[in-house]
């Protein structure tokens, strides 16, 4: 099968937007703007042994390729449009493809999300995804509006990737539901899609927890001025089924440096808890908050005793040789 049949049979897709004029089978994908709104552009790739390992699902893979950046475009506000997909295989394998379309558009037709272009190569398997999205002119979020005293909300639970990847990498004979549970919080990651258009006009500054909570917040105060964040520990929300699997104070650095947990983390004012706290029930999504901007620069702690300690060790972050 060559490249042209391959995307033939598993990527043309119809159309899910009118603003897609033009897309799978020509030179360039040709969109239409938008012209009181925005566009968001993000990008993410993911290397096998670097992002995963091949003991997981083609249907997975497929599926997290597209949600690391909807969960990016969600971040910023965005509602996704459209997406593009850079695929090196190191075969054309029918039924790992199908498989992994399968996983591609269950979650882009479930966001409305047109697949328009893209190319295959044959090599190391390398996904690369570039997806678009639109937001009301002026309105998208960015990491660097958080002012002090600022409220620190983080989405759904935190640590459970990070616990799922310890697992992958070394099963311990660990409860069944707790592990497939933690391990598909790894695999296939939710983007928090509505509750990033909803914090539009509430938070001053968003980020999706990709790196680890504590390396993504010190993204946020750097770009919002050199800011200090101050988490409550005892305030990090804990899925059920990781403290099935380790104890609370096991989990915490877990939570606090592990990465792909694709939750949303965002700043808002001390005014709008109240309205934080009913867009949770509306969502039916836990928005916990877990701390506050500060005038000291820095990652700090405080725990059980009361006592601020700064936080130092790092989150899930890419390393070259110099």
């Amino acid at each position: 099968m060559d490249e042209f049949q391959l995307i033939n049979r598993f990527f043309c897709r119809p159309t899910l937007s009118d603003g897609v004029k033009v897309g799978i089978g020509d030179d360039g994908a040709v969109l239409t703007t938008r012209g009181d709104q925005d566009l968001v552009v993000v990008t993410d790739s993911l290397v096998e042994g670097v992002h995963f390992f091949s003991d997981g699902t083609p249907a997975d893979l497929g599926h997290k390729a597209l949600a690391v950046n909807l969960s990016d475009l969600a971040a910023m506000g965005a509602e996704p449009d459209w997406a593009t997909l850079n695929l090196v295989l190191p075969t054309a394998d029918s039924k790992w493809l199908e498989e992994f379309s399968i996983g591609f558009f269950s979650l882009a037709d479930r966001c409305h999300v047109t697949l328009v272009g893209g190319d295959t190569s044959c090599g190391p398997l390398n996904l690369t995804v570039t997806a678009g999205g639109w937001v009301p002119r002026g309105q998208a979020l960015c990491r660097t509006g958080a002012r002090n005293r600022d409220l620190i909300y983080v989405s759904g639970t935190v640590g459970d990737a990070a616990l799922g990847l310890q697992l992958v990498s070394g099963p311990d004979g660990l409860s069944e539901h707790g592990e497939n549970r933690v391990i598909e919080r790894l695999r296939r990651p939710e983007p928090r899609i509505l509750l990033g258009q909803a914090l539009r006009p509430l938070a001053t500054a968003a980020i999706d927890l990709s790196d680890g909570l504590a390396a993504d917040l010190a993204h946020v105060a750097v770009a919002s001025g050199g800011l200090g964040v101050v988490i409550e520990e005892d305030r990090l929300p804990l899925s059920a089924e990781a403290l099935e699997l380790r104890t609370r104070k096991q989990l915490i650095p877990i939570a606090l440096g592990g990465g792909d947990d694709y939750e949303l983390c965002f700043c808002v004012p001390p005014e709008h808890r109240e309205e934080i706290d009913r867009l949770g029930n509306q969502l039916r999504l836990p928005l916990t908050m877990i701390g506050q901007m500060d005038t000291m620069p820095g990652i700090w702690l405080v725990g059980e005793s009361g006592v601020r300690e700064e936080y130092r060790s790092g989150g899930h972050l890419h390393h070259w040789a110099d």
